[in-house]
């Protein structure tokens, strides 16, 4: 594998073939960098980036993919080929990724030095696409739990919605507070607290489909959108989560820490139009109810217990 922090002891990439190829010119370098950089810097979508880049480069070095490695995920643009050469990326702040070109013959050695004069114009535009997106998730995280804030709700809910009503299916809401929790706040210190809603949101995602979103609402309050989904299936999924959290015990300093959920729902049925505020507010009456009708159960917009 190539070094690029620029490129260091590099060795011949699968046999390059040593018939060298014309370099470029001091002129057509200045130009090709110049046509570079004002393209990757038209988005700060890393794979966008990553597109221009294949895009721009095939009239100097053909290749019939690439492939972007990092620790947390993988971008692929085209396809991959049985030749490949591989370079490590990385930058003053450190390593930021592999980046692999596919195609279907050998790269000769002009090429591969072509390619890394490429790659000099990728990497800071691509490193600060993967900044930007990563300051954009970031944003929508709650810090505590890692599940959605109250502004990942927003957008997820009303992109929801108008999914809902542009297919006619129906869309419910979960709203989930955790009973007695200024008592685990008092009795056990804020940390401790932090803990609990850290496991409470865990048991949550646990009990949930894979489809299904899950935010932190603030302080201990949690919301579930579950697309596609009526009255009835949301009742068996927040009957889950609150028998799941309810079953869920927390060990500290020989303490068990136990803990339960009041959970309100909210429908959008197939054949209504319905306000997020009004979707949002049947589901806030609905867990209003369930807190006052002994907390650790569950009840729909209708006011129907489930279990107490």
């Amino acid at each position: 594998m190539r070094d690029m922090t620029m490129v260091t002891n590099a060795p011949k990439a699968n046999g390059a073939n040593t018939i060298p190829l014309v370099p470029l010119t001091p002129e057509q370098e200045l130009a090709t960098r110049a046509r570079l950089a004002q393209a990757l810097q038209m988005s700060l979508d890393p794979g966008e980036v990553l597109s221009l880049f294949y895009k721009h480069i095939q009239t100097l070095v053909s290749v019939s993919g690439i492939l972007f490695k990092t620790a947390s995920s993988d971008l692929k643009i085209g396809r991959e080929c049985l030749h490949h050469c591989d370079y490590r990326l990385t930058t003053d702040e450190g390593y930021l990724g592999e980046i692999i070109f596919n195609r279907s013959k050998r790269f000769a050695e002009a090429e591969l030095i072509t390619l890394e004069f490429l790659l000099g114009s990728l990497v800071y535009p691509l490193r600060n696409a993967i900044r930007y997106q990563t300051a954009m998730r970031l944003a929508l995280l709650d810090p505590l739990t890692l599940l959605g804030n109250r502004a990942a709700l927003d957008t997820a809910l009303r992109r929801e919605l108008q999914m809902a009503e542009r297919h006619q299916h129906e869309l419910s809401l979960l709203m989930i507070d955790v009973d007695f929790f200024k008592k685990i706040n008092d009795e056990y210190g804020h940390h401790r607290g932090d803990l609990v809603l850290c496991e409470i949101a865990k048991e949550i995602q646990s009990a949930c489909r894979g489809s299904d979103i899950t935010f932190r609402y603030g302080g201990e309050e949690f919301v579930v959108v579950l697309g596609k989904t009526d009255a009835e299936g949301a009742k068996i999924i927040a009957e889950r989560i609150r028998q799941q959290i309810a079953e869920t015990n927390i060990n500290y300093n020989g303490n068990v820490i136990g803990t339960t959920v009041s959970i309100g729902i909210a429908t959008r049925h197939s054949n209504e139009k319905e306000h997020i505020d009004d979707l949002f507010d049947r589901a806030d009456k609905a867990l209003y109810i369930a807190k006052n009708s002994g907390r650790n159960c569950v009840i729909n917009s209708d006011d129907m217990l489930i279990n107490t």
